[in-house]
């Protein structure tokens, strides 16, 4: 089985680009100290890898 990744968003998107906020909801992340879980994919790390500095990433096993 894949492992999936847990995303929080621990900053905010203010005074932060306008692709960068995209990215952030993309993610389906909506502001501070929300958390979602996405499959670990390439597509998904790329995104992650854009805000990194605006996430705290944490790989989960989904078993």
């Amino acid at each position: 089985m894949k492992a999936k990744l847990r995303v929080t968003q621990i900053k905010s998107v203010i005074g932060q680009s306008h692709p960068m906020c995209a990215t952030i909801h993309g993610l389906g992340l909506r502001g501070p100290n929300t958390t979602v879980v996405v499959a670990n994919t390439p597509s998904f790390r790329g995104a992650v890898k854009k805000v990194i500095h605006l996430l705290k990433v944490e790989e989960v096993d989904n078993g």
